[in-house]
């Protein structure tokens, strides 16, 4: 075929229908589960839809995005919210952003950032750190370092901290003191709001019937329970775990780059980097019990709970009840036995190593070149939302139809 598509999430689904609509239907997507929609999937628990890769919502803020999504599941099919997100740090439960909403502290906590802040290295004209602890301390004073950024981090993603790169975290705003200082003053956020700050949510459904929609939508060129092992850049052919060979002119693989067992035609040094790519696997749990909170979801720092966020399922998913957990797979020795249900993404989070942007950028030019395509959270390497994936698999179909 022309376009062979390696996975069935998001970015796969997006690139393989935004194809069919210019008129193209000489393509095929592999797909290693029984069912379409990747870290989006979502299935039935306690009578009501469980997203099995965590929490996933899409934003308001790339209208072409949604207007092509809403052909698959029209807009009246879904509820729009204002997010309603919080934390919890040192008993205080305050909206996030933090750094915007100190003022929902206690009087004595509220006096302990402000001297943090005003005292952090980028208030105070000091060089930037490479390290990515000391970034954040640099950059956001210690209070919220230590009670927030890096125990949250340690549960998110990885306990070697400093093995994390600086360069995702430019678009942290700077905390400033004098805009702190009137936020406590006059009881008021600042600054932008973070992603989501606006998001759809089915009204019916969980967010995986979106992606089912999709998949149906170009139905006969789908293929499932294919696990691609090998990639060939001489012949351009994937070969299945079942054995099965698929050639290409074009092959987008939204599949993370470590799935691949055998790699042919890549030079070595290319090839070996990819061992060096690291990622977070996180398990979802559900709970039945309804929470006393009208948050959406909640981030928790503290080290001694083993799930760093949860998703209140009855705050944004109508008829339904409880909430289910998030937690890092390095942390699942901390839970309590039970019976609930529970889901293990082995690739949930791409970790932003120090070494990432070079791997990736060598890696990525270089299949370019061998007319492949890395696309999405896991062809790139990227910790990107669906609706960014969306956006890329769309500019990605119209550059390669345009070629």
């Amino acid at each position: 075929m022309k376009y062979l598509i390696l996975g069935a999430g998001p970015a796969g689904l997006t690139f393989a229908n935004k194809l069919k609509e210019m008129g193209i239907n000489d393509f095929l997507v592999l797909e290693k589960e029984s069912e379409a929609g990747g870290l989006c999937r979502s299935t039935i628990v306690d009578n009501s839809p469980f997203d099995i890769g965590g929490g996933h919502f899409l934003d308001v803020r790339r209208p072409h995005v949604n207007e092509f999504l809403f052909k698959f599941m029209p807009m009246d099919e879904w509820d729009l919210y204002e997010r309603d997100s919080k934390i919890v740090v040192n008993d205080n439960v305050i909206n996030h952003p933090i750094e915007a909403n100190i003022f929902q502290m206690n009087l004595e906590d509220q006096v302990k950032y402000l001297k943090s802040i005003a005292v952090a290295g980028c208030n105070t004209n000091k060089p930037m750190p490479e390290k990515f602890t000391e970034w954040i301390y640099w950059k956001l004073g210690d209070k919220i370092a230590e009670d927030y950024m890096i125990p949250y981090n340690q549960k998110m993603f990885n306990k070697q901290l400093d093995d994390l790169g600086t360069y995702w975290l430019n678009k942290l705003p700077n905390v400033s003191f004098e805009e702190t200082l009137l936020s406590c003053l006059t009881k008021k956020a600042y600054g932008t709001q973070p992603g989501h700050a606006k998001f759809y949510y089915p009204k019916k459904y969980g967010y995986g019937e979106l992606w089912l929609r999709m998949a149906n939508n170009i139905k006969d060129n789908i293929l499932y329970n294919k696990s691609v092992s090998l990639i060939d850049f001489n012949t351009k052919t994937v070969t299945t775990s079942d054995n099965n060979k698929y050639q290409a002119d074009y092959i987008i693989t939204t599949i993370p780059w470590l799935e691949f067992d055998e790699i042919i035609g890549m030079p070595n040094d290319i090839k070996e980097s990819i061992k060096k790519l690291k990622y977070s696997s996180i398990e979802t749990e559900y709970f039945s019990k309804n929470l006393d909170t009208k948050a959406h979801w909640i981030y928790y720092p503290d080290l001694r709970l083993p799930y760093h966020r949860i998703l209140v399922r009855h705050n944004f998913c109508p008829g339904s009840c409880g909430y289910w957990t998030e937690t890092n797979s390095e942390r699942l020795h901390m839970k309590d036995e039970n019976d609930n249900f529970k889901y293990l993404n082995k690739y949930a989070y791409p970790l932003n190593t120090i070494d990432k942007p070079n791997i990736m950028r060598q890696l990525l030019d270089w299949c370019r070149q061998n007319n492949v395509y890395g696309l999405g959270r896991w062809g790139e390497h990227e910790h990107y939302n669906s609706d960014v994936t969306v956006d890329l698999a769309m500019k990605l179909a119209d550059e390669l139809i345009n070629l």
